[in-house]
């Protein structure tokens, strides 16, 4: 049985780690190579900086940032955000990162996730899905994209099962599914969306959004069967560390990494 994993989030912008509620109000947490350290040692088997102006302005993502936390890491990481086409992930990957992760991009041409997955291998092309209920049915659960701002966002009439499955047989190598209407409020992960991706999806499954508790994290691994659980405003707000988190996983019988 592969262990779970826990990946710390970093929300970027022009160089400094911030974090929001429900996609809005963003604060700075801090400097993006200083929490990067903390992270790594604290235990982190992961990280993901997500670059919420790239995304929205349709830029591209700063190489300096990238080069500067990859001379301190020695664990892998992964951009998300202003990933636009093959030469994007390329500049990435070669400015020291593991992965990279689309969105908006690969929503409005699909195709981006074969040619990602073609030239990079599935193992560096991580597809983040920003879902939440669209309707009265608690089931409809449907596709966002422009996410880093409230006022970009918009719906895209895709529902999100049919999504993750394309995704997947186009040849993702994992799925980060954000549960919008958990993020940022710490209340728990969204176990029945989870579930339901689950259940269409073999690649890895890396929850995120709503993580508050040490119980949220037993309760994604033990309930919603997924590999690994992402973070942000509980970590960075040192509410909870990783180390707390994982010796308490390991107290519940859930396989964590050293």
């Amino acid at each position: 049985m592969l262990r779970k994993r826990l990946i710390p989030c970093l929300d970027v912008r022009d160089g400094m780690v911030v974090k929001g509620v429900k996609f809005a109000d963003h604060v700075v947490m801090g400097d993006i190579v200083a929490l990067a350290q903390r992270y790594r040692d604290a235990g982190a088997d992961e990280l993901v900086f997500y670059d919420i102006k790239a995304s929205t302005v349709g830029a591209t993502v700063a190489r300096s940032w990238i080069e500067r936390v990859a001379a301190i890491l020695d664990i892998p990481f992964c951009v998300a955000g202003g990933i636009h086409d093959v030469a994007s992930a390329r500049a990435v990957l070669a400015a020291g990162a593991d992965k990279v992760s689309v969105n908006s991009k690969a929503l409005a041409r699909p195709e981006l996730i074969t040619e990602l997955a073609e030239t990079f291998g599935s193992q560096a092309v991580v597809v983040g899905v920003d879902s939440r209920t669209a309707s009265d049915d608690p089931g409809d659960w449907q596709v966002y994209q422009f996410t880093g701002s409230a006022s970009t966002m918009r719906g895209t009439g895709r529902r999100t099962l049919d999504w993750v499955r394309e995704a997947e047989e186009r040849g993702a190598g994992e799925i980060v599914l954000n549960c919008m209407d958990q993020d940022g409020v710490r209340t728990g992960y969204d176990l029945e969306q989870l579930r339901a991706v689950r259940a269409v999806v073999r690649i890895p499954l890396i929850a995120s959004g709503g993580a508050g508790a040490l119980e949220h994290f037993a309760a994604v691994f033990r309930d919603a069967d997924v590999d690994g659980a992402l973070a942000a405003g509980a970590f960075h707000a040192g509410t909870l560390t990783v180390s707390q988190v994982k010796e308490y996983l390991r107290s519940q019988g859930i396989e964590v990494r050293q």
